[in-house]
């Protein structure tokens, strides 16, 4: 099903112009008209890491007038195995200037807009206002829901985009466009119970993917611009890199829907973070008291050499994160073997008198772990704040991070 262009044509191209889109202008599809809408189109793209990169290097290539930058991070070496846009010399710099460099590199007809910015509840209807299409880059739970929400209240059409391992998926929600189009919601209800679907900074993804994905996103956009081809809306596109395989399937607007549905419950932006919840009840009371600084476990971790105290130091890390990286005199628990019970006979007895110290990669899979662990009698059990994260950082920076 096609839709009507989101975009009026701009008055002209120039001569510069047209030599360099002629490989568009020649397409009928596209042609002068298409061509001259993507000139007039003033794009968002929230984000400029793994899918925000291709996304915004194949849009500026495509010539959309105005691209809008939403990013606050800072370009890290870890970064620039898939979020092509960095190159070596931008470790350090705000990745929205990076990306506004490359863009200039590859067309200098397009404006670019920053938003260097943490998007929020309180600035996201601002900073969305005017574009006219929206790509979702995001990375967590808390934001989509967040985007979905603030582009369907302003009627903005957006396309999703989400990447894990050798895992992608893409749709364009668009309910603005049709009465039965799907909004994120109707497709996820509910977010994850949280700790149960980790982050590409926790389980990796594939650089090439973000490609992948990144141009699906693009070339989805481009129809909706313009007008032409089936757009993704009421469908979700499913890419398995490890089979190449692509699967499409229906997507159905949800009548019980809490936001597009008949009879709405969410009417305007909500608590995200506290909807998607970072870590689960559980994990956050076990937590409360009983979290430890490196600092501290450097200190604990003196006093056992020295023979004046003893405990056992659990990584819950996955094995291939082990072997980048460890505190020493840790031994390895990965957080599923808790969560389905076989990690308890691994640890001292519960009388032994035998601590037991619980880090991860940055807190979050160590404080479900710890709710595990309290709940089977070690009440004194604690877990690492930060995690190897912040071992390296503080103490032990001659260890690579990830």
């Amino acid at each position: 099903m096609s839709f009507a262009p989101l975009v009026e044509p701009a008055d002209e191209l120039t001569i510069d112009e047209v030599r360099r889109y002629s490989r568009h202008l020649i397409i009928p599809d596209v042609g002068m008209a298409g061509q001259k809408r993507l000139k007039n189109a003033k794009v968002l793209v929230i984000g400029a890491g793994g899918l925000g990169s291709p996304a915004l290097l194949y849009l500026a290539a495509a010539g959309v007038g105005t691209l809008g930058i939403v990013e606050f991070d800072e370009v890290d070496e870890s970064n620039l195995q898939r979020q092509v846009i960095h190159g070596k010399s931008d470790i350090g710099r705000p990745k929205a200037e990076s990306a506004r460099d490359s863009i200039a590199e590859i067309n200098p007809y397009v404006q670019v807009v920053l938003h260097n910015e943490r998007l929020d509840n309180d600035n996201v209807f601002d900073v969305f206002r005017g574009y006219d299409l929206i790509i979702d880059g995001t990375d967590n739970f808390a934001t989509r829901y967040m985007v979905n929400d603030a582009a369907y209240f302003l009627g903005i059409p957006y396309v999703w985009g989400s990447i894990y391992r050798f895992d992608g998926q893409a749709s364009v929600f668009a309910p603005s466009l049709a009465e039965d189009a799907p909004c994120y919601r109707c497709l996820y209800p509910e977010p994850p119970p949280p700790g149960m679907v980790p982050s590409c900074a926790e389980g990796g993804v594939l650089g090439v993917l973000c490609a992948s994905i990144g141009s699906i996103q693009v070339n989805e956009a481009i129809k909706l611009l313009t007008g032409i081809g089936d757009p993704l809306v009421g469908k979700l596109m499913i890419y398995d890199a490890l089979e190449m395989e692509y699967r499409k399937l229906k997507v159905r607007k949800d009548p019980n829907c809490a936001l597009c549905g008949d009879n709405p419950t969410v009417t305007g932006l909500i608590d995200y973070d506290y909807f998607c919840g970072a870590v689960s009840d559980e994990a956050a009371d076990a937590a409360a008291e009983a979290t430890i600084s490196v600092v501290q476990l450097e200190h604990m971790l003196k006093e056992r050499e020295e023979g004046t105290r003893d405990f056992v130091l659990v990584d819950v890390r996955e094995p291939n994160e082990f072997e980048i990286n460890k505190i020493p005199g840790s031994v390895l628990i990965p957080k599923g073997e808790f969560l389905n019970g076989n990690a308890l006979a691994q640890l001292p007895a519960v009388d032994s008198g035998k601590q037991v110290v619980l880090h991860c990669k940055s807190g979050v899979r160590s404080a479900e772990a710890l709710a595990v662990v309290k709940g089977a009698g070690y009440d004194d059990a604690v877990h690492v704040g930060g995690g190897v994260v912040a071992w390296v950082n503080q103490i032990d920076p001659s260890q690579p991070a990830y």
